[in-house]
């Protein structure tokens, strides 16, 4: 039996292939560009009001931040490049990541304070691959937005319920907290942030 070897691609051939007008989006992960799967409604819904949620905290505390409409998170030595749902910004490392002005790409931990990943049906790439490539470039904290309860048993418990999981770095290493229904969201970035899990969750349903 002959097995058809995938081609491989470049963090820099992904870029120059990148198709500027589509409305698709795409990601590399390990030199493999994955298509990812359209937005639902509701899955949206809940993108937007994390994003006003942490928008109005950073601006609140007068923090460099800004959320940007598309960019990449590239970790070091790895042919990869990711494109969160939800990217925090901060502005003021900007001027040391040699890719972010003609690439709009991020490497450093110093520039990225917060990523949220909204589950839909790739689950694995949010619980296995994403955790640990954000750990690695040593991401201060990383949301795990699991409305639907989709994620594994290992990760969200039996029975599989909507599940909020926050990483966050200590020592190098990510720890894990969970929150579901009326738990609030206990965020070492936002500590005043005021939010429930519930919250989220009915951010996705239709008035």
């Amino acid at each position: 039996m002959t097995q058809t070897l995938r081609k491989l691609v470049t963090f820099d051939e992904f870029i120059a292939w990148y198709p500027e007008s589509s409305q698709r989006r795409y990601e590399l992960h390990d030199g493999v560009i994955v298509e990812m799967a359209p937005s639902t409604g509701d899955h949206e819904q809940i993108v937007g009001f994390l994003v006003g949620e942490i928008v109005t905290e950073y601006k609140r505390l007068k923090l460099p931040y800004f959320i940007p409409k598309t960019a990449f998170v590239k970790p070091n030595q790895s042919e990869a490049a990711y494109s969160p749902d939800v990217l925090l910004l901060n502005n003021s490392n900007l001027v040391n990541e040699p890719l972010w002005k003609k690439e709009s790409t991020v490497s450093q931990a110093a520039s990225i304070p917060l990523v949220i990943e909204v589950v839909s049906t790739n689950w694995r790439d949010d619980y296995f691959t994403k955790a640990g490539k954000y750990e690695e470039v040593g991401i201060p904290e990383y949301w795990i937005v699991d409305y639907l309860g989709l994620g594994g048993r290992r990760f969200i418990g039996n029975p599989k319920q909507p599940t909020i999981s926050i990483y966050q770095l200590i020592e190098g290493e990510y720890q894990v907290r969970q929150f579901r229904g009326n738990d609030r969201i206990h965020s070492l970035v936002f500590p005043d942030l005021n939010l429930t899990a519930e919250q989220i969750f009915r951010a996705g349903e239709v008035a």
